[in-house]
């Protein structure tokens, strides 16, 4: 796993490199570390406000420790009615979690997300952003195993 000290580095001399360094540190830990963000503040010349701040803004980054494997449920009115509601209970479940929360293992975190973009083949989760298409209930245990 990169040192957060050097892909922050690698990005202070690129215009917006923040925003840049914030999203290579969410791939490399799935979430900015606090001390990460504090780092970025001093590299980039902002106060540790205004780098949280960027850091929060963006609903696809997280401050927050996260899984390994970040599963998001579409939650748009296509998936809505095609039975994302029964989806969702069913990852619930089967991991013992409630959106919003982590496995006590550190292995997936479940959330919810707007469209996806994929309303073809609904209900949709993203797994790690990858999307599952035509997810059932019936069908969370299988789809969840190959994560395992």
């Amino acid at each position: 796993m990169a040192n957060y000290k050097d892909i922050i580095n690698g990005l202070k001399d690129k215009q917006g490199g923040i925003i840049e360094a914030f999203h290579a540190l969410q791939r490399e830990y799935n979430y900015i570390p606090e001390e990460a963000i504090a780092e970025a503040a001093q590299v980039f010349g902002v106060s540790q406000a205004q780098a949280y701040g960027v850091a929060t803004f963006y609903s696809y980054l997280s401050v927050e420790k996260r899984g390994k494997y970040i599963i998001r449920m579409c939650e748009s009115a296509p998936c809505h009615v095609a039975g994302a509601d029964e989806v969702i209970k069913a990852i619930e479940k089967h991991l013992g979690i409630k959106v919003g929360e982590t496995t006590a293992d550190g292995k997936f975190t479940l959330e919810l997300t707007e469209c996806v973009g994929q309303c073809q083949a609904t209900p949709v989760i993203t797994v790690n952003s990858e999307p599952v298409f035509n997810v059932s209930a019936a069908k969370v245990p299988e789809i969840l195993s190959a994560y395992k």
